[in-house]
């Protein structure tokens, strides 16, 4: 098999080769790894191997099928899981996560980790540990994150999909800016432990970047469920997710948002991917209709999902820690400064965030009482610029003296802390929602820019509508196809 057949495969099409005898699992990987070797120098989407199993112990859906997991939340027994920080590189996982477990039950060959900002708490690619990762569709431009390496590397033509995982937009993101689909599972449907029973309250979970409505549907099918340990066993329907694939929709009731309290001017690019997808929805057969406010409060929720951020990056930090032995000197500025303004929320405080999620799911499930899904540009702009995040030297110095004088309750009325905020979150208000309530949501590519820039579109729906966000998104794979787009690299 030569590349160019390899890569217009997916992950399903080149299982039912390997099933059919066409091609062995180990070209496969071979085919997999020369192009890692190839790209990744360009791309630093790989950060890390993982010793392939030998092919007479490949079993399952998806054997031989090369696959990429995340270097965050996804534990490969003996292997470090780095999280992006060099305080943890050279730990090894104790175990397997459930995740990976079925992964490798399914026959998936895994060889290689991929890059993530530290902790993931950030919607770029750019840890120090390893550096950045660069999106295949423009050099100079993020793949998104956390899962960013994933993205870049399914985007690069390394594998047809990738392990990613979703506290904030983490798998929507990155997939809306490498022109891939992305679909984060509601709450509960996919398993987190052994170590944790969910991350983040439910509102991080795992699920992998894809080029195809089919794989991602897939699977969705090989993880879900719930696990002995978990917090309790969620409802999955009686029919694979795959069986949705090319099923009707029906005629759906869609609202359309894009200006937001965190960013009331999009991008323009923003307003037309928004725009034309409207227009292909209404000409298969929706209702469509754009909204003047939006079903929920947004700048609240905005709030409230930072300061659980903030917290939990705080709470991070300090188990890094102790697991560690590091300092300070082990972790990145950024974190350092996020955890400060952990550590300076109060106790009363979290909680009201926390139980404040209620009312937000509420305002939520009130509008969908009236629509079936929630349209909205994924990101707010294109995918910005490698660097463009990063604090001016005059906030880094200030924001050094502060962690280092521990002036946390100062910290919270500086400009450093509004700095992070309007930039992290401006360009990516969209998101936090699903994660806050615990809702399925999906990116898909239906957008590129004059300059060929990815610019994913988001839906929205209601508590277990994971079956009717792939059945839409299959239609409109099929009005808009986007599989055939290469990136340039």
């Amino acid at each position: 098999m030569r590349f160019d057949e390899y890569r217009a495969h997916d992950a399903t099409g080149l299982a039912r080769l390997i099933a059919d005898n066409e091609v062995t699992p180990g070209e496969l990987l071979r085919l997999a790894q020369e192009r890692a070797a190839e790209v990744n120098p360009r791309i630093n989407a790989i950060v890390g191997d993982v010793p392939a199993p030998p092919p007479t112990k490949l079993r399952g859906p998806f054997a031989g099928v090369p696959f990429l997991i995340k270097d965050l939340a996804q534990d490969y027994a003996g292997l470090p899981t780095s999280r992006g920080c060099r305080a943890l590189k050279s730990i090894p996982a104790p175990e397997h996560s459930t995740i990976v477990r079925r992964w490798l039950d399914a026959g998936l060959v895994i060889f290689g980790k991929t890059n993530t900002p530290e902790f993931g708490a950030k919607g770029i690619t750019e840890p120090q540990l390893w550096g950045p990762t660069r999106n295949p569709w423009d050099l100079t431009r993020t793949p998104g994150g956390s899962s960013g390496g994933s993205a870049a590397a399914v985007a690069a033509g390394i594998v047809p999909c990738a392990g990613a995982n979703d506290g904030g937009g983490s798998i929507r993101i990155p997939a809306a800016c490498c022109g891939l689909v992305g679909l984060k599972p509601g709450r509960g449907l996919v398993p987190s432990g052994p170590a944790v029973a969910e991350s983040m309250h439910g509102a991080a979970v795992q699920g992998v970047v894809s080029r195809t409505v089919r794989d991602t549907a897939a699977m969705l099918d090989i993880v879900r469920g719930g696990e002995p340990w978990g917090p309790y066993l969620p409802a999955v329907p009686a029919e694979s997710f795959v069986s949705s694939v090319g099923a009707d929709p029906g005629r759906l009731r869609i609202a359309v948002r894009v200006p937001t309290a965190i960013n009331p001017r999009p991008h323009p690019e923003a307003f037309a991917a928004v725009e034309a997808a409207a227009r292909i929805l209404s000409e298969l057969g929706h209702h469509v209709e754009e909204l003047t406010a939006a079903p929920y409060d947004e700048a609240t929720l905005a709030r409230d999902f930072l300061l659980s951020w903030f917290v939990y990056t705080a709470w991070e930090l300090a188990e890094a820690k102790r697991v560690s032995g590091a300092g300070d000197d082990g972790f990145e500025r950024d974190t350092l400064v996020l955890a400060t303004l952990g550590r300076a929320i109060g106790s009363v405080d979290y909680l009201d965030a926390v139980h404040r999620r209620h009312e937000h799911t509420r305002r939520l499930t009130e509008f969908f009482e009236s629509y079936d899904l929630l349209l909205t540009p994924t990101l707010a702009t294109p995918p910005p610029r490698i660097g463009e995040f990063d604090l001016p030297a005059v906030l880094q110095r200030a924001a050094d003296l502060l962690v280092k004088t521990r002036t946390a309750g100062v910290l919270r009325f500086t400009r450093i802390a509004d700095d992070m905020i309007d930039k992290n979150l401006a360009w990516v208000p969209y998101t936090q929602l699903a994660n806050i309530t615990g809702r399925p949501a999906i990116s898909l590519p239906l957008h590129w820019t004059d300059d060929g820039l990815p610019l994913g579109v988001q839906f929205v729906a209601p508590l277990g509508g994971e079956s009717l966000l792939i059945r839409l998104a299959a239609q409109l794979e099929q009005a808009m196809p986007w599989a055939d787009r290469v990136a340039p690299i």
